[in-house]
C-alpha cells in the first residue's frame, strides 16, 4: 500500500512562521501514522520560488533573486529539521529539472488546445500572486484574501482554458463526494463551479523571474501554474515512469484554506488537460491566527515557531497545535493555553501516571516488569475499554479527524489514572499482596506502551522515551495496537526523571504597580501624536534593520521617518497602513538617513507590532 502527502510549497518572500510550520506538522504526523500502519510513505514539501513578489523582495534587500532564494529556502529547510519533519523530499521551483517538466507540462496543455494568446486587462494581488474578476474585490479594489491594494493589469497574455473544465469537474465532485474536504469547504468550491468558470491568464511579461514560457521566452508562466506542477515533477514525471506510477495520484494535499480554489479547481483542471489523474483528497485547513489575527507574512504578524521548541520542545508544541486547535477549522495559538495542555495533558494524566507506576515496579519488583495473574471483572474492563479507545482513535486517524483522536488517547490515560486509583496499588503493596499489584502494574504499563505508540507520530521523541522506560525494544506498529498483552513481563524498566516538566504561568499581583515612573498630564501632553499614512517604504541601504517611510500627515505635510523594523516587516507590506507617530520629536540621523519623528510599536522579546489605526482616518488627525 502506498501513500502520497503533500503539503503546499511555501512562498520565500520572508522567513517561515508558525502557519506554515502548524502545515507541515500535521503532515508529518499524518505521514509517520501512515508509515506505522505498513504504507510505502512519500512525504514532499518545499519552496515555492518564482514571482513577481520574491522579486520585489529581493530587489528590497539588494540581492538577486537566487540568493534571496537559496538563503530563505535553508531556513525552512532548518526548521524543517528542528521540527523533526520526516519529509521524503524538499522541492524548490528553481530546480532545473523541475522547471523543465513546467515547460514540458504546459506544453502539452498547449498542444492540446487549452492555452491561447489573448489580452489581459483586470485586477492583480502582487503580495497574493493572485488575480481577481470585477464581481470578487467590490468597489473598494481590495484583495478579498490579504486586503491590500489590488493593481490593474493590462498586457498580452498565454491563457488557459480553464472554462472548458466547468462540467468535467462538477461531475467529479458529483462522483468523488470526498475529494475536497471538509465538506464545508468543497461547498464553497462547489458554488465557484456551478457560477462558472472564466479562462485563466497563466503568463506574465512585465518581470522575467519564473519559467519562461515554451517557444515564447518573452512571456514567463503564472507563479501558481508553475508551483502547481510540483506535485508531479517531484515523483519523477514525465521521465521516471515507475516511480511517478508508484506513488501518482496523490492521496492527500494538505493545504491552507485561502489557496483552496487553485488546488480544488485549477489544480484539477490542468491535470485533466494533460490527461492525469486527479489527486484523492485536498483538505483545505483553517487559519491560525494570534490573538484573533490570521497569521500572515504580508500583515506582517508572523511568529517564528523556533521559540517555542527551544523553549517547550518539540514535542510539546507539536501536540499543542493538534489539541488545541481542531484541525480542518481555525484556530487561536496561544502560549498560555500551550502552557495549560503542557501542565494538565501532558505533566499531570500522561508522565505523572508512567511515574508513579514505574516507581512502584522499581520499589517492589526491582525494575522488573511483573507479570499479570488472573484478571477480576474491572481488570478485563479496564482492557476493553483501552482497546475500544484503540479502534477509534485509528477510524479517526484515518479519515484526518486528528484531534479528535488526540482526545481518545487521552481518554485512555483518564482511564488508566481511574483503574490505578480504583484498584489502589499502594494498598496492596502494604498488603503484600503482589500478585493483584503485579496484574495492576503490568496493565497500566500495557496501557502506557499503547497510548507512546498512539502518540507516536505526534510526540515522537517522548513517545520513544517511554518506549524505552517500559523495556520496549521494538518500532511503534499497528501490531501493538492489535492486541492485549504485549509486553513482555520479567523485562527492565528504566523509572527516571518525570516525562514532562510543569512550567508555572508567572501572574503580576493587583496589588503590584503596573506601571513605574509615572509621569504627570502635562508631561505627557508635550508629546504629539499623530497618524501617518504610509506612501511609500524601502530599506536602508547597508543596514540590516531600517526601513525609511514616507508618510504623509495631514497638514503637516509629507515627512519622512526611519525605523528600526526590518527584521519583523517587509517594506511593501507597510504601504497604505495608517500608523501612529510622534511628530514633534527632534530630527535625527541614522545611518546617513535624517528621521523626522517616530513610529510607535509594541515589543514583547519575541515579536513586534507597528501600532496601527482601527478603521479610517484622516492623515494627521490628532491622537489624544
Amino acid at each position: 500500500m502506498k501513500f502520497y502527502i503533500t503539503t503546499p510549497i511555501y512562498y520565500v518572500n520572508s522567513d517561515p512562521h508558525v502557519g506554515s510550520a502548524y502545515t507541515t506538522i500535521v503532515a508529518d504526523i499524518i505521514a509517520r501514522y501512515k508509515r506505522m500502519m505498513g504504507y510505502d510513505v512519500f512525504f514532499l514539501t518545499g519552496t515555492d520560488e518564482h514571482g513577481q513578489k520574491i522579486l520585489q523582495a529581493a530587489n528590497a534587500v539588494g540581492k538577486d533573486p537566487q540568493s534571496f532564494c537559496d538563503q530563505l529556502a535553508s531556513r525552512f529547510k532548518s526548521l524543517w529539521e528542528k521540527l523533526d519533519i520526516t519529509n521524503d523530499y524538499f522541492i524548490r521551483t528553481t530546480d532545473p529539472e523541475h522547471m523543465k517538466v513546467v515547460q514540458y507540462f504546459v506544453k502539452k496543455m498547449l498542444e492540446n488546445g487549452d492555452i491561447y494568446k489573448g489580452e489581459y486587462h483586470g485586477w492583480y494581488c502582487v503580495p497574493c500572486e493572485s488575480y481577481w474578476n470585477e464581481d470578487e474585490i467590490g468597489t473598494d479594489k481590495l484583495c478579498p484574501s490579504c486586503g491590500r491594494e489590488l493593481k490593474y493589469i493590462s498586457e498580452e497574455n498565454y491563457f488557459f482554458r480553464l472554462s472548458k473544465y466547468t462540467n468535467a469537474l462538477l461531475e467529479h465532485y458529483r462522483r468523488n463526494p470526498e475529494f475536497v474536504q471538509p465538506d464545508f469547504r468543497k461547498n464553497e468550491m462547489l458554488k465557484i463551479l456551478e457560477s462558472g468558470l472564466k479562462d485563466l491568464s497563466i503568463t506574465r511579461t512585465t518581470f522575467k523571474w519564473g519559467v519562461p514560457m515554451p517557444e515564447d521566452p518573452e512571456h514567463v508562466i503564472y507563479v501558481w501554474v508553475d508551483a502547481l506542477i510540483n506535485y508531479v515533477s517531484a515523483i519523477g514525471y514525465p521521465s521516471d515512469v515507475e516511480r511517478f506510477n508508484r506513488y501518482w495520484p496523490a492521496d492527500l494535499h494538505l493545504i491552507g484554506k485561502e489557496i483552496n480554489r487553485f488546488h480544488s479547481i485549477v489544480w484539477p483542471a490542468m491535470l485533466m488537460s494533460v490527461g492525469l489523474p486527479l489527486p484523492k483528497m485536498i483538505f483545505a485547513h483553517g487559519w491560525l491566527t494570534v490573538d484573533g489575527q490570521k497569521i500572515s507574512k504580508s500583515l506582517g504578524n508572523a511568529i517564528n515557531p523556533t521559540y517555542f521548541v527551544e523553549k517547550y520542545g518539540n514535542d510539546v508544541l507539536r501536540f499543542y497545535l493538534l489539541r488545541d486547535i481542531n484541525f480542518g477549522k481555525d484556530g487561536d495559538f496561544s502560549e498560555k493555553n500551550l502552557i495549560n495542555r503542557l501542565n494538565s495533558d501532558l505533566a499531570n494524566d500522561y508522565g505523572n501516571l508512567l511515574h508513579r507506576t514505574l516507581a512502584m515496579i522499581q520499589k517492589h519488583y526491582s525494575s522488573v516488569l511483573p507479570a499479570p495473574s488472573k484478571y477480576d471483572e474491572v481488570d478485563e474492563k479496564f482492557k476493553d475499554d483501552v482497546l475500544s479507545r484503540i479502534k477509534e482513535y485509528t477510524e479517526l486517524m484515518d479519515e484526518y479527524s486528528l484531534t479528535q483522536a488526540i482526545e481518545k488517547i487521552l481518554e485512555i490515560l483518564m482511564l488508566a489514572n481511574k483503574y490505578f486509583d480504583e484498584k489502589r496499588p499502594w494498598v496492596l503493596a502494604k498488603e503484600k499482596d503482589f500478585s493483584n499489584l503485579g496484574t495492576v502494574l503490568y496493565n497500566v504499563c500495557e496501557s502506557l506502551l499503547k497510548v507512546a505508540v498512539m502518540f507516536s507520530p505526534i510526540m515522537p521523541n517522548s513517545s520513544q522515551e517511554v518506549l524505552n522506560r517500559l523495556g520496549y525494544d521494538s518500532k511503534p506498529s499497528s501490531e501493538v495496537l492489535s492486541r492485549w498483552g504485549v509486553l513482555k513481563p520479567m523485562a527492565k524498566i528504566i523509572h527516571s526523571k518525570p516525562l514532562f516538566e510543569k512550567v508555572e504561568i508567572v501572574q503580576q499581583k493587583e496589588s503590584e504597580p503596573k506601571v513605574e515612573n509615572l509621569i504627570e498630564l502635562d508631561e505627557f501632553k508635550k508629546v504629539e501624536l499623530r497618524v501617518a499614512k504610509v506612501l511609500s517604504a524601502e530599506r536602508v541601504p547597508k543596514s540590516d534593520k531600517l526601513i525609511r517611510l514616507e508618510l504623509d500627515v495631514g497638514e503637516l505635510g509629507k515627512r519622512q521617518i526611519v525605523a528600526g523594523i526590518a527584521k519583523y516587516y517587509e517594506p511593501e507590506n507597510l504601504v497604505g497602513k495608517s500608523i501612529v507617530i510622534v511628530a514633534n520629536l527632534k530630527p535625527a540621523k541614522l545611518m546617513g538617513v535624517e528621521s523626522q519623528g517616530m513610529l510607535l510599536a509594541a515589543k514583547d522579546g519575541v515579536n513586534l507590532r507597528i501600532l496601527t489605526v482601527d478603521g479610517e482616518i484622516a492623515p494627521g488627525a490628532t491622537i489624544s
